[in-house]
């Protein structure tokens, strides 16, 4: 039991840090704690992954965006669920991410997954590309949160889903009305909300007007 208090307590203390740190620059996870951002959180199912790959109903063959993957602790299922035919892009502007990922996706033995060094809103993404994009505990660490979402509707395709997910443990948090009116400011309409104020995932479309 003083183990678990102990490991409770340290990440506590990590946690209060980053989000002391935060506050004047939004920086991302550092990659010297990408052991913590590859681990479900223990006490919220809401950004569990394969909660928020069923939520999004992620199918084999579809074209999927993991950005600002980190570690790859979404990348690797998404990667298994749409199968030989899909593909997954795994962004992340730090260059130690992106090889703790490409670490796993080598030891599962994927094809299937493409890596692009970038930031969202650095213009690196196709227009009308992707059947879906996901944010998970990341639209905080965005400088531009305005010219981000814009880059994501125009890479989605006409009828596909930006998923965001927050966690008020994640120094960053967004509560759901800033997440909204972004959203909305970038032309996407609300689809679909699962979890509650303090950890939930939105579903965003873009029109195929």
């Amino acid at each position: 039991m003083y183990i678990i208090f102990s490991i409770v307590g340290i990440l506590a203390l990590i946690t209060v840090a980053w989000r002391f740190a935060s506050r004047r620059s939004s920086l991302p996870c550092p990659v010297w704690l990408s052991w913590l951002v590859e681990m479900d959180n223990p006490f919220t199912k809401t950004n569990r992954a394969a909660v928020i790959i069923e939520h999004l109903a992620v199918e084999p063959g579809m074209t999927v965006l993991d950005a600002g993957c980190g570690p790859g602790r979404l990348t690797i299922p998404l990667a298994k669920r749409v199968g030989p035919q899909g593909t997954v892009v795994a962004l992340d502007l730090q260059p130690g991410m992106l090889k703790r990922t490409e670490q796993k996706t080598a030891a599962e033995g994927l094809g299937n997954i493409r890596f692009l060094c970038a930031g969202i809103g650095d213009g690196q993404l196709e227009h009308n590309h992707f059947d879906r994009v996901l944010l998970v505990t990341v639209l905080g660490e965005i400088p531009d949160r305005e010219t981000a979402l814009r880059e994501v509707f125009d890479a989605l395709k006409p009828g596909g889903i930006l998923s965001v997910t927050e966690v008020i443990f994640d120094p960053h948090f967004q509560n759901r009305q800033t997440t909204t009116r972004l959203a909305a400011q970038a032309g996407l309409r609300e689809k679909a909300c699962f979890g509650h104020r303090l950890a939930y995932t939105v579903h965003f479309e873009k029109g195929t007007d």
